[in-house]
């Protein structure tokens, strides 16, 4: 009786690993499939490349082109012409640079902030305002442009960065990842080790929850800046043509000649597109190590 219980659990863990081993090795058919999804997931910023580096004829042509021209940097160098485009693009750069990364320094700063309120801390109606924070994730964006917009109006913030920046600094979004994210991966017997070290609210949050957080604070830090610096609708309402983000210059480049230059069009969009590849491989790292560390725990 003995050996058979024993023999049992042997068979257990033996198909246990065949299972495993089963869903570590590849097989050819997944390589074809991820590099299928790859060569589509490209093919956007492949074909704005391409078109970006011949003059305008080249969309119209047949069998398309598709192979890079010689016409890159002469394209870009009419889009940097504002005597050409008569849009600043240069200066949509730096706007869309400045509005993207401060709003993505205070969501991330905020929501973690909120986030170890509504984990760690006990104060009166936790749960209730918790609750309304996630209700406002059911209203849709469009229902407060008005509101909002007259607000910026009585402000004296229209066709000013800060109409931009102000309404996206902290997100419930981002309130709700951060408080889900501390609220199990930070114990609390790591913040009342700080508590008896004699450190304070504000010293826990500094010491303690920034470090541990740092790697869903690089998550929600790249959608952040991704969200923000596609952002369209509301720089298009309360900015103007004169002090634009990168979205809304290249809308205005479409609509300035009766015939859309789309080699100029597709030019903007591809230099648009380069910062969000440089912030995503400067936090990639950061992610999958979040993603590895959740795996981890769990």
């Amino acid at each position: 009786m003995v050996a058979h219980s024993e023999a049992v659990p042997r068979r257990r863990r033996r198909s246990h690993r065949a299972v495993a081993r089963r869903f570590d090795s590849a097989g050819p058919f997944t390589y074809v499939f991820l590099i299928l999804v790859v060569m589509v997931s490209l093919f956007p910023l492949y074909w704005s490349l391409v078109v970006a580096s011949h003059d305008n004829a080249a969309v119209y042509a047949y069998p398309p082109k598709l192979l890079p021209g010689p016409n890159l940097f002469h394209n870009i160098h009419r889009l940097f012409n504002s005597g050409i485009v008569s849009v600043d693009f240069a200066k949509a750069l730096v706007n869309s640079a400045i509005v993207s990364s401060v709003v993505t320094v205070t969501v991330v700063f905020f929501s973690a902030l909120a986030g170890f309120a509504f984990a760690k801390l006990d104060f009166r109606g936790r749960k209730l305002l918790f609750v309304l924070v996630l209700a406002t994730l059911l209203v849709p964006v469009q229902l407060g442009l008005i509101p909002l917009y007259i607000e910026m109006i009585h402000f004296g913030w229209l066709n000013s960065l800060k109409a931009v920046i102000a309404p996206n600094l902290v997100t419930a979004f981002g309130v709700f990842l951060m408080r889900q994210y501390i609220a199990g991966g930070v114990p609390n017997e790591l913040i009342a080790a700080a508590r008896v070290d004699g450190c304070n609210s504000w010293r826990v949050f500094w010491h303690v929850i920034l470090p541990a957080v740092r790697p869903m604070a690089a998550v929600l830090g790249l959608l952040t800046f991704m969200n923000t610096w596609n952002d369209f609708l509301w720089p298009l309402i309360v900015l103007n043509a004169r002090n634009p983000t990168v979205q809304v210059a290249v809308a205005d480049i479409a609509t300035v000649a009766y015939t859309p230059d789309y080699s100029l069009i597709l030019t903007g969009c591809f230099i648009s597109i380069l910062p969000l590849l440089v912030v995503f491989l400067l936090l990639g790292r950061q992610i999958v190590g979040g993603i590895m560390q959740g795996a981890v725990k769990g």
